[in-house]
Formats: structure tokens, sequence, C-alpha cells
């Protein structure tokens, strides 16, 4: 990770913040369908979202989907 992030020219996530992007990517892949885990976070950066942020948008809209009865049926699709 670390070499990754010297590559790509920034810092690597703290501890703090892989913790936050797996609990995103955790959320994501069980509101959704499992590819959501890493195309979510990528989205989040993408945004320029901080990971804390990021968490509670991805949480507000799984509890959402939740309520509306929306989830992830066999074929990984809503």
């Amino acid at each position: 990770m670390a070499r990754y992030a010297a590559e790509l020219g920034v810092d690597p996530p703290s501890p703090e913040e892989v913790e936050a992007l797996l609990d995103l990517a955790g959320t994501a892949a069980h509101a959704s369908e499992r590819a959501a885990a890493p195309l979510s976070t990528w989205l989040a950066g993408r945004a320029g979202l901080g990971v804390d942020e990021a968490r509670r948008l991805a949480a507000r809209l799984a509890g959402e989907a939740a309520a509306d009865g929306q989830g992830t049926d066999p074929g990984g699709e809503h």
C-alpha cells in the first residue's frame, strides 16, 4: 500500500482511514452488489470526499434502499 501510494504521489491511508474505507466498502457491498465495494471507494476519491463523509453517505443510501425494500437479488442487481 505504501509503495503504491508513493507511486501515485500521495500519502498512504492512516490506520483510521483504512478502517473507515473498509467500512465504506462493506456497507456498499452489503447494500448492493459485491462490485459496489471497490467502485464506491473509487467514486468517493474521485468526488474528493473525505472517508468519513463518504461512509456516512453510503450508510444513508443503504438505509434508504432498505426502507424502500431494495436489495440485492441473486443476479446482483436491483
